[in-house]
């Protein structure tokens, strides 16, 4: 893991190396270990390390073949490089280092941008070969990269934050962009970012740009929801998902010189996570858990899920109770590594989690991707048993977070238009390759909501601390055997049967059994006290109300009953936009 930037001018004039310093400052907390720059012509490349993978010199970046002069920056980890590694080999390329880095610059020499679909893994790199810059982005959107054009130069970077630093970006806000923020909780999907001059690329993409300025995207992959032409029996589908899972857990385990631990939530996902890691005789296995505060309605901690699976399984635990008084102190920091808004309350929780096992492995297995390709969330039984309306109307009514009239009476007219969340998620619920309804919905979820928002979340928390997170439920492979699973193997037994499935002897049933439960963060969920009060100084800040943002009666009228304004999926309205304003002063 690492944060990237760069900059490719198209003008006669050399890169600007202050504006690089910049960039790498901002991204220093991504990569801890060491930095790096390679300068050739119109373009310039930096990195910041976090070494995982060849934790030698041999593996620092930018990386440079000296007999091409092509150059690669990178993010990420790729599972099946020793085969690629092998495969070059017998190709007659040699390798001066150990590490994932070089695999990739050769393939790209070998196969060119074709490269991509050879690649299993998570990743965002860049490759310079002294005329053009390809970018690349992986299959679900697991790392990130941002870019931002003007006339006469491109620059790309990890973060926004980063190329907000090097500065000369349009920090306009995007209308289209501010309606999917509304809309769904915080996702903006690609390529579209809150800011006009800040885009990103999309998952499964690659871009390249030549030395006019002229930009090429390609889509090299695309999830399919069909079943296949020879039928299952739900004991043959369960059996297929173990082992993918299985071998997911495994690769995941193995691409790593230094210790990786399990983020232990006390839910099925990250409990199946240990026992997987477990079953293949991991030695030493460590757990990491993080509880709150009570509050009259609801536990702080889910200890009483997580300590049995640790003790279970012999786990080294390492608990974390965060008092609430730290929680609220805490939530600027928390912000500040945010790329785009977030509305998840969860994420001061996985950044105080993350803190603390920073200290111990630089490497950590999580269960962010379950839900979502399996069917874990209440919502999908919901819109399933709907039988009225178009696919998009079954969808909208159990999971927009405003209608677009009442985004409109939100948001003041400098920003309305049309229904654009309406028309995108129409558009991809009626892409081809999808037998049912709920593959079309669960596709969605995983190839594009997922991306911008758990992912991203866990992502920038964990990375604020040089901490990599690797998630095996997205493996892209065990993604594209569950998307040919019938639906009513996901949603059976309120969600993720298959897993339950495969859970049972593996997991205490208590964890197996238990309804479905969300991180709980009691300090903020609760719009009450000092919480309430500094949402209500947000909104009512002088900062915020010269933005024009919002409608002050629609603000009023949260702020008056701050605890009656939830989403369809619960969340809180009110924090929605004190969030959003919040995150606007802190990166100004």
């Amino acid at each position: 893991m690492c944060g990237i930037a760069g900059e490719f001018r198209f003008d006669e004039t050399p890169p600007d190396a202050a504006a690089m310093a910049r960039m790498l400052a901002k991204l220093a907390r991504r990569g801890p270990d060491a930095e790096g720059q390679h300068a050739d012509g119109a373009v310039r490349l930096g990195h910041r390390r976090l070494a995982i993978i060849d934790l030698s010199e041999k593996s620092a970046q930018p990386m440079l073949d000296a007999e091409t002069g092509t150059a690669l920056v990178f993010n990420g980890t790729i599972y099946n490089y020793p085969e690629l590694r092998a495969e070059l080999i017998a190709l007659g390329h040699a390798f001066r280092s150990d590490g994932d880095t070089e695999v990739i610059l050769r393939a790209y020499l070998e196969w060119g941008e074709a490269c991509v679909e050879r690649l299993h893994g998570m990743f965002a790199f860049a490759i310079w070969n002294r005329d053009t810059l390809f970018l690349a982005r992986d299959r679900l959107g697991i790392k990130p990269l941002y870019y931002n054009e003007t006339p006469g130069r491109f620059r790309f970077a990890s973060t926004p934050q980063a190329l907000l630093a090097a500065g000369g970006v349009d920090t306009g806000l995007d209308a289209v962009a501010l309606h999917h923020l509304f809309t769904l909780h915080a996702v903006v999907p690609a390529p579209r970012t809150i800011y006009a001059g800040i885009r990103k690329l999309a998952p499964g993409t690659t871009l390249t740009v030549n030395a006019r300025g002229e930009l090429h995207h390609r889509r090299y992959w695309s999830l399919k929801a069909e079943r296949p032409a020879l039928a299952r029996t739900e004991a043959e589908w369960t059996a297929a998902i173990h082992d993918s899972l299985r071998q997911a857990v495994k690769k995941r385990i193995e691409i790593a010189d230094v210790k990786v631990g399990v983020l232990l939530s006390g839910g099925l996902d990250s409990s199946l996570l240990v026992a997987l890691l477990a079953e293949q005789g991991v030695p030493d296995l460590m757990t990491f858990s993080v509880g709150f505060e009570d509050q009259p309605e609801e536990r702080g901690s889910e200890f009483e899920y997580s300590d049995p699976v640790a003790a279970m399984y012999g786990t080294r635990h390492h608990k974390y109770l965060i008092p609430n008084a730290d929680v609220l102190k805490r939530l600027p920091e928390a912000v500040a590594q945010m790329s785009e808004p977030m509305f998840a309350q969860d994420a001061v929780a996985f950044y105080l989690l993350a803190e603390q096992v920073s200290q111990t492995v630089k490497v950590v297995q999580s269960g962010q991707g379950a839900d979502e390709v399996f069917g874990g969330y209440f919502w999908y039984p919901r819109m399933a048993a709907e039988t009225q309306g178009s696919a998009l109307d079954r969808f909208r009514k159990h999971y927009f977070d405003r209608d677009h009239d009442e985004f409109l009476d939100m948001i003041q007219p400098a920003f309305h238009g049309g229904d654009y969340t309406g028309e995108l998620v129409a558009a991809h619920l009626a892409e081809p390759f999808a037998d049912e309804f709920i593959d079309q919905v669960l596709r969605m979820d995983t190839t594009m909501l997922i991306t911008d928002d758990p992912v991203k979340r866990v992502d920038n928390m964990t990375m604020a601390w040089g901490l990599e997170a690797r998630v095996p439920f997205l493996d892209h492979q065990l993604v594209e055997l569950a998307a040919a699973m019938p639906p009513a193997l996901k949603l059976r037994s309120e969600g993720k049967h298959v897993l339950k499935t495969v859970a049972r002897g593996l997991v205490p049933d208590a964890v197996i059994d238990r309804k479905k439960g969300y991180f709980p963060m009691p300090a903020l969920k609760y719009v009450r006290g000092n919480f309430l009060d500094f949402m209500r100084d947000i909104l009512n800040s002088q900062a915020c109300r010269e933005r024009g943002l919002y409608h002050r009666a629609y603000v009023d009228r949260l702020l008056d009953a701050p605890e009656s304004h939830h989403t369809r999926i619960q969340g809180s309205k009110l924090w929605h936009l004190a969030l959003t304003e919040y995150w606007l002063q802190m990166h100004a």
